[in-house]
């Protein structure tokens, strides 16, 4: 659906100059939930403002269902966008903000009015059509921008970080709603967060970017258990990293002591990065990548809790359900060597 080529925007000049976009190259499939991730300022909101046409690249190409957009304007792409403030028009009620832009296609009043009903029932606000804007709360109002936007069914829905106003209940609530959407009206998505748990529960596919570049492309399961860099597996969810060195024998010399891995390892004497979730590694356990140390902390957060392991020259994280360690104790930890990636940068 969209095919993005070497793009690259640089906003001002000289010393000024800052690089938004550096060489970006991106597919995104027809009738796909995908989702750019990043911090802010990595260039994430530049590339989707360049896929509306709000923004124009300096160098590069896109296309829209094998059609060449580069250069059109945002009226004539087959494209909506969701902004994280709504625009909503408070002087229109639900039913005349959602059947604005169809009045602006030229359609008729019948087909208008049944379309409003439709893309009201599909967002569940079809008994609140008639409500004022100021009337509604902030989840009713979000439905309502995207009902608007779904109303002339777009060949791709942009949206630009829409839950971060919403408390924590109703983004949860929402992000259930969004995939529903996605999934019913087959339209394609473009997603726009910084929230790791967002762009993990809701995406078919994931680009995590880091200074207008796209380091990792993947699905959720493949970005989270296989990170490509260090910054991708530092950013997505919580994680451990241990510094070492490939010896002759196979295994990753650390400061606490010998690790095997069953990744592929570099070449003997390359100072490597071991990653390891800290769900995956084993308090408590005797055995092979056993490493010795001493309970420094314990967290409870609820549905478990964290232990931090001092294992003297580093500490490690594990997640547990049950913790029975008393902390400053002697605390053995597991790394089992299927668990751990192996990260040169």
């Amino acid at each position: 659906m969209i095919e993005i080529s070497t793009l690259t925007k640089v906003f001002g000049s000289g010393q000024e100059a800052m690089t938004a976009l550096d060489n970006v190259s991106v597919t995104i499939a027809e009738n796909e939930f995908f989702t750019l991730l990043g911090p802010s300022g990595c260039g994430k909101t530049t590339l989707l403002r360049m896929i509306a046409g709000f923004e124009l690249p300096d160098t590069g190409e896109i296309r829209l269902d094998g059609q060449p957009v580069t250069h059109l304007p945002p009226h004539h792409r087959p494209i909506n966008t969701v902004f994280q403030n709504y625009a909503l028009f408070p002087h229109m009620n639900v039913a005349q903000n959602v059947g604005f832009g169809l009045e602006m296609l030229g359609r008729d009043r019948k087909e208008i009015d049944a379309t409003v009903a439709r893309t009201l029932e599909l967002v569940r606000l079809d008994h609140l059509a008639g409500r004022r804007i100021d009337q509604l709360s902030g989840g009713q109002q979000q439905r309502v921008a995207l009902a608007r936007a779904l109303a002339p069914a777009p060949k791709v829905l942009l949206l630009d970080e829409p839950l971060s106003a919403l408390d924590f209940k109703l983004r949860k609530e929402m992000q259930s709603e969004l995939k529903r959407l996605q999934l019913e009206t087959g339209i394609t998505f473009v997603f726009v967060t910084h929230d790791q748990e967002e762009a993990l529960t809701m995406s078919d596919r994931i680009a995590v970017m880091s200074a207008g570049k796209i380091l990792q492309i993947g699905r959720p399961m493949d970005i989270y258990d296989r990170p490509a860099a260090r910054f991708v597996a530092d950013f997505i969810g919580d994680i451990n990293f241990i510094e070492g060195t490939v010896t002759d024998g196979g295994t990753v010399a650390t400061g606490s002591g010998d690790l095997a891995v069953t990744a592929p390892l570099p070449a003997s004497g390359t100072t490597v990065t071991l990653a390891i979730r800290p769900e995956h590694v084993m308090p408590g356990a005797e055995g092979p990548n056993s490493l010795a140390g001493t309970l420094a902390e314990r967290v409870y957060f609820g549905s478990g809790t964290v232990l931090e392991v001092d294992l003297g020259a580093t500490r490690i994280s594990c997640r547990t359900g049950d913790a029975p360690f008393a902390e400053g104790a002697p605390l053995s930890v597991t790394l089992p060597p299927e668990r751990l990636q192996v990260l040169q940068d």
